[in-house]
């Protein structure tokens, strides 16, 4: 049977990753509502502004059934604000993450829009640098002992993994390369 993505259309840049698992013939639904989270195999939280995802998520009643999709094993995977989201724990008071990762975030790390930028990363897994985009990117200043770095940044980590749940604080989603994307769906795979 073939896998099925949802990528959390409540805010930010999801028609992006629904274009990407598309061109990788991935099956893929806009998730509006939280009875959606239980019949997908793998969920992407997009980047965007991690306070009003936040806000949203709560006010929709995310919590309980993203919460119940990582203690079922699926796979998660969220992108620069859907990183800041996951994170156990913020350097800043809000919002308030779902602390379903081992990863203590700090917001907007890399400056405002116009410090914006674009370089080349090593990524685990990956034969060749992943051109990474860095928009008001967060960064993760600690990481728990069962979460592996997958990249890094001018030493700090931008990439890393925990069982089910992947992490960037970059888009993937805005290049061309779908690389991690595929390594997503390959989490699901292995599940």
């Amino acid at each position: 049977m073939p896998h099925r993505i949802g990528v959390l259309a409540l805010q930010g840049d999801f028609k992006e990753h629904i274009h990407c698992l598309n061109k990788l013939n991935v099956s893929t639904e806009e998730i509006r509502n939280p009875e959606q989270v239980k019949n997908i195999d793998g969920l992407i939280i997009p980047g965007g502004e991690s306070t009003t995802i936040s806000k949203l998520i709560k006010i929709f009643n995310f919590e309980k059934v993203i919460q119940n999709h990582v203690v079922e094993k699926k796979a998660l995977w969220g992108t620069c604000a859907g990183m800041i989201i996951l994170a156990k724990t913020l350097t800043e008071v809000n919002p308030k993450p779902l602390g379903l990762i081992d990863i203590e975030v700090s917001r907007n790390w890399y400056g405002r829009q116009i410090d914006s930028f674009e370089k080349d990363i090593n990524i685990v897994g990956l034969n060749t640098p992943f051109r990474a985009v860095f928009i008001r990117a967060p960064v993760i200043q600690k990481v728990g002992k069962n979460v592996s770095i997958l990249g890094e940044e001018n030493g700090y980590p931008i990439a890393v993994k925990s069982d089910n749940i992947l992490a960037t604080s970059f888009h993937p989603e805005l290049t061309g390369d779908l690389r991690i994307h595929d390594m997503f769906v390959n989490m699901i795979d292995k599940k």
